[in-house]
């Protein structure tokens, strides 16, 4: 793995699940940390233990990614602070789950903000240091629900196609520039995602059956870091899924999609 020791990464959704093992495996191989969350306490809680822990510099920054041009505004709050980054990981998302006419036109937009617009914002705003210095890395938290459209989770699945498809782009556009860009595709992970999309009944669905610890998709984002290609699947049974179904109808991947994602239960019955 190439030495990531001193170098200065900023993280977004620090502050818990993927986002907070991230940071942990960058701060345990001396990198220097911002994080980024809206939960300002318990982010500053992590820099302090962080900075304690692994002697690394490490400065909180609260945020709300869901507001317009919220990475100039970072990108300003970094600059002011004499700090520049090195490695821009993505990870601040959510996602919502049921009927799509049954979830809150609101609730959709503001997943569309912070999974689709703050990633190209923030890109926006930290890619010409990077161009300028020929040098820099974009880790882009994407998800195996990129690879085929997801019913009940109709708008988050599309987000992460979406965050997949720009990532690939933009390390073709700029790999013989100094930038790696990757996208970082997990499965099902333990964190409080799955309790935030509102219905505990997608833990009873065969795509939420199993699912693995954070850690274990961090060390992937190290990885994927390191590595040379844009594309990184958490898991050899998630790659070998996501792969078949390049070669399958895309309608017959849909229902199947739809099978693995049903609600249980609906208004008392049984689905058909």
């Amino acid at each position: 793995m190439a030495t990531l020791k001193g170098k200065t990464a900023l993280v977004t959704g620090a502050s818990s699940g993927i986002g907070e093992a991230i940071a942990k495996k960058l701060a345990a191989e001396g990198v220097n940390l911002i994080l980024v969350a809206r939960s300002g306490d318990t982010l500053t809680q992590l820099a302090d233990a962080l900075k304690q822990r692994y002697a690394v510099q490490c400065t909180a920054l609260p945020a709300d990614l869901s507001t317009p041009n919220c990475g100039a505004t970072l990108y300003g709050q970094v600059t002011a602070l004499g700090l520049r980054v090195d490695i821009l990981v993505n990870n601040a998302g959510y996602g919502t789950y049921g009927p799509f006419d049954s979830i809150a036109p609101e609730t959709e937009q503001g997943e569309i903000a912070v999974n689709i617009a703050a990633v190209v914002d923030l890109t926006h705003a930290f890619v010409p240091d990077m161009l300028t210095r020929g040098a820099g890395i974009i880790l882009n938290v994407a998800s195996t629900a990129a690879f085929q459209p997801v019913p009940y989770m109709a708008v988050y699945a599309a987000s992460k196609a979406f965050v997949l498809s720009f990532s690939e782009a933009l390390w073709a556009e700029y790999r013989g520039r100094g930038i790696h860009v990757a996208a970082l595709c997990p499965g099902a992970v333990d964190t409080g995602f799955i309790s935030q999309l509102g219905d505990d009944a997608v833990r009873k669905t065969a795509a939420f059956a199993t699912t693995v610890q954070p850690q274990q998709v961090a060390t992937h984002a190290l990885k994927a870091i390191c590595a040379q290609g844009p594309t990184h699947i958490v898991g050899l049974k998630n790659w070998l899924t996501a792969l078949s179904v390049r070669f399958a109808p895309r309608s017959l991947v849909a229902r199947s999609s739809a099978d693995m994602m049903r609600p249980p239960v609906q208004n008392g019955l049984t689905p058909p």
